[in-house]
């Protein structure tokens, strides 16, 4: 295991705008608020979504697309940086109105209600290309 010792600062909770993207907003604050670093999570609904499951063989990330309200149970991730841009790592659990559940990678979702908790931390954390996995990995 690799890591680090980070000490956190700025903290946030934020309410989402209607009708925009959920991880889109997410990268635009980082940006406005010049956060290099930081663990989030949040809850709400949304509209739509647009999740991508990562095939471990084939080493590719394939969309799974749903044009339907959910619940959000809840979205959790981090900010980093990739290819030099500030990048929402977003994992998300969505609740149907049966009580039946879809999860995964969050690509894109059109926000209906959100609310998020931001902790910021004093570093800054990049993404590289992991030789092994294949993906974009923190590098510690």
């Amino acid at each position: 295991m690799n890591y680090r010792e980070v000490e956190g600062t700025r903290e946030y909770v934020a309410r989402l705008e209607h009708g925009r993207d959920w991880r889109g907003q997410i990268e635009s604050f980082a940006e406005t608020e010049g956060i290099d670093a930081a663990f989030f999570f949040g809850l709400g609904a949304v509209q739509d979504a647009r999740l991508l499951f990562y095939d471990q063989e084939d080493k590719e990330y394939y969309p799974v697309e749903f044009d339907e309200p959910f619940e959000v149970v809840p979205v959790v991730g981090n900010i980093s940086w990739l290819e030099n841009e500030r990048f929402a790592h977003t994992h998300a659990a969505f609740s149907r109105e049966d009580g039946g559940t879809v999860a995964g990678h969050l690509d894109a979702a059109t926000v209906f209600a959100g609310e998020l908790y931001v902790r910021e931390f004093e570093t800054r954390l990049e993404r590289t290309r992991d030789e092994v996995t294949d993906l974009d990995l923190w590098s510690l």
